[in-house]
């Protein structure tokens, strides 16, 4: 209440008041929340840390309950949204956000807290993103700052990530520019880059916004946040399509996750940065998702609800993707595993492969990843298993083919008849007495 008395200096409503006293005033914003180690519901434990001293920059770390104690994880360097003056990485509502996703996804997130405006103007949170991405980044080489044994012990250098939401998303996505241009401590390579409700503006009106509008809100936030911004609304920064923008195919990551919602002031903006990099000549593979009927953040504002826990999900697909193969001993694909050793660990090799279904090499047969029986291809006796529930080309190894009379594609998972029931019994009789 003491505040309502001072004078106020400046506003930038809903999101804070500056008096001036220098008190600032933040309005919006979710809760301090402290860490929790093995969370009752999710088996998440997360702590806190400190990154720097000057600036000060501090994260806070999840990591999934393990399966085993040595067990290997893709890494998530996470930043929050908020219009760079609200919000934390400490607060209940991206704290709950973070481990309901790193439960799903089984990575090891660090969700770094950066320097905010008004206290602190852009470039501030962009500086702190990336002192503390090289940070992170040298627990995967030689020289080690300050080793933090969550990253040491389970991190995988080579399933790296990095995501954000909002105004975290468009920090996300400056950061992976800057990789792509400068690197990180030890080659390191970002895998993926996952961009929630990514908050871009720009002075050219794109679908139905009014940018032009001095009161365009988005513009508003920027011009407040970076008042120094080279371009104002137009700096790269802000506008990743701006014509003096660095080109799109510059962004450092092999995979891309875009999502927006049909009623975000923001959706176009997403979409249009989605379509520009797929335009730049980006080598990559980039997805799009968007959910109908809901607003700006809502996966984190209305965390419980049903198309929250879907985008959740969908999010924690995308950072698991292809690893869980590497998990088991008995991999269902039809490629050969990586790099096989001729003296292969017992903790890590593969004692056997089913490619149950590869029908891969009749749609793409000029790729040998999907035609490893092609006149070009590597010779199968590289195969790094051996048992193999196929027939076998050139290699060593037990070997066994199992055909079903009068079925189809995918007929033991789509299985309606008893006739088809019963030869998905014989199938998985098979499969059972290949594993044991």
């Amino acid at each position: 209440m003491a505040c309502i008395a001072k004078e106020v200096e400046t506003e930038l409503l809903p999101f804070f008041r500056v008096y001036k006293d220098g008190y600032v005033e933040r309005l919006l914003g979710s809760q301090y929340v402290p860490p929790l180690l093995d969370d009752p519901e999710t088996g998440v434990s997360s702590k806190d840390i400190t990154i720097s001293q000057d600036p000060l920059i501090k994260a806070r770390v999840f990591l999934p309950k393990l399966d085993e104690p040595h067990q290997k994880l893709p890494v998530l360097v996470y930043y929050h949204g908020g219009g760079f003056c609200v919000e934390s990485a400490f607060s209940s509502d991206h704290h709950r956000y973070l481990d309901g996703l790193v439960s799903q996804a089984k990575v090891v997130a660090v969700s770094v807290e950066y320097r905010m405006a008004p206290e602190h103007y852009l470039p501030a949170a962009y500086e702190d993103g990336w002192a503390a991405l090289q940070w992170i980044a040298s627990h995967f080489a030689e020289n080690v700052i300050d080793d933090e044994p969550w990253l040491t012990n389970h991190g995988n250098s080579e399933r790296f990530f990095l995501g954000g939401d909002s105004a975290g998303a468009n920090i996300a996505h400056n950061i992976a520019m800057k990789v792509g241009k400068e690197g990180l401590p030890g080659g390191l390579k970002v895998l993926g880059v996952s961009l929630t409700h990514p908050y871009f503006c720009g002075s050219k009106e794109i679908g139905s916004e009014t940018c032009e509008d001095p009161e365009d809100f988005g513009c508003l936030v920027w011009n407040f946040v970076y008042p120094s911004a080279p371009g104002g609304v137009d700096c790269p920064m802000i506008n990743p399509v701006a014509p003096d923008a660095p080109s799109l195919a510059g962004l450092a990551c092999s995979r891309l996750f875009v999502s927006v919602s049909e009623n975000d002031e923001l959706r176009h903006r997403g979409i249009a940065y989605y379509e520009a990099v797929k335009e730049s000549g980006w080598e990559g593979e980039a997805e799009l998702v968007e959910v109908e009927g809901e607003d700006h953040a809502f996966h984190i504002l209305k965390f419980e609800t049903p198309k929250a826990k879907d985008l959740t999900r969908k999010v924690a697909d995308f950072l698991t993707k292809y690893h869980n193969l590497r998990q088991p001993q008995y991999l269902c694909s039809p490629l050969p595993p990586p790099k096989p050793s001729s003296k292969p660990n017992p903790k890590t090799c593969h004692l056997g492969l089913l490619p149950c279904r590869p029908h891969t090499k009749f749609s793409s047969p000029d790729n040998l990843m999907v035609n490893p029986a092609g006149e070009v291809a590597p010779s199968l006796a590289g195969l790094a298993c051996s048992w193999l529930l196929v027939k076998e080309r050139g290699r060593k190894g037990e070997v066994k083919l199992f055909e079903v009379e009068g079925e189809g594609h995918c007929y033991k998972i789509l299985c309606e008849t008893e006739t088809e029931i019963e030869n998905v019994k014989k199938m998985n009789k098979c499969l059972a007495s290949f594993l044991v």
